[in-house]
């Protein structure tokens, strides 16, 4: 007598948590050319918002870590780096003491923000090293580093593989690293964003700024 087996269907794709850690994969995620266009409309706002979380929980980390800073002595780059850059602009006479440091904590937030946002394109393509393209790929996502196409090479600034596309959502204004930022006049609204749009009566409040 034959003996029959129980037929076993294949495991589904595992879901990631809406409150996934920055470091979680995203390779499960990409790539579903068979899906019909509203499955992968629906992948595509998944994964756009599990990129607000990483953003979102990054900037509350580093919002804690200078709250709780209490050593202005240790930095991750080089003072007198710095200092000698800031230099470099005749206009500039003096430098106080604390200026440098903040420079060095703005850099440090900068690369790590960059970092992130590159290692993002890195897991989509199904990478483990993060390359000189997926740099090119966070510059040419959004308007936050616009002022670095310049400097980034013309062959790395051409999409061979930027796996799911990006839709934007427009937005009177942006809140980037807990400050509100409204967008430039004429200035296109952008597919990527920053982590968190201000609510409506947020947006009235008066911008502080920086000098």
């Amino acid at each position: 007598m034959a003996t029959q087996h129980a037929h076993v269907p294949p495991s589904s794709t595992a879901q990631m948590s809406p409150h996934a850690a920055p470091t979680i994969r995203l390779q499960q995620q990409m790539h579903y050319p068979n899906h019909a266009p509203h499955q992968q409309q629906q992948l595509q706002l998944h994964y756009q918002q599990i990129q607000k979380q990483q953003l979102a929980q990054f900037w509350a980390q580093q919002t804690q870590e200078m709250e709780e800073v209490n050593d202005s002595k240790t930095h991750q780059l080089p003072l007198a780096r710095i200092k000698k850059i800031m230099k470099s602009d005749e206009d500039v006479k003096m430098i106080a003491t604390e200026a440098p440091v903040l420079f060095s904590k703005a850099c440090e937030m900068f690369i790590l923000e960059l970092t992130l946002r590159s290692w993002i394109h890195t897991e989509e393509n199904k990478r483990r090293t993060l390359q000189r393209n997926d740099i090119a790929g966070a510059i040419t996502r959004g308007d936050i580093f616009d002022f670095l196409v310049d400097i980034v090479p013309r062959d790395e600034l051409k999409e061979e593989d930027l796996g799911v596309p990006w839709s934007g959502v427009p937005a009177d204004g942006v809140q980037y690293g807990g400050m509100y930022y409204p967008p430039m006049p004429g200035q296109p609204i952008h597919p990527m964003r920053a982590p968190a749009v201000l609510a409506p009566e947020q947006q009235q409040q008066p911008q502080q700024q920086l000098y």
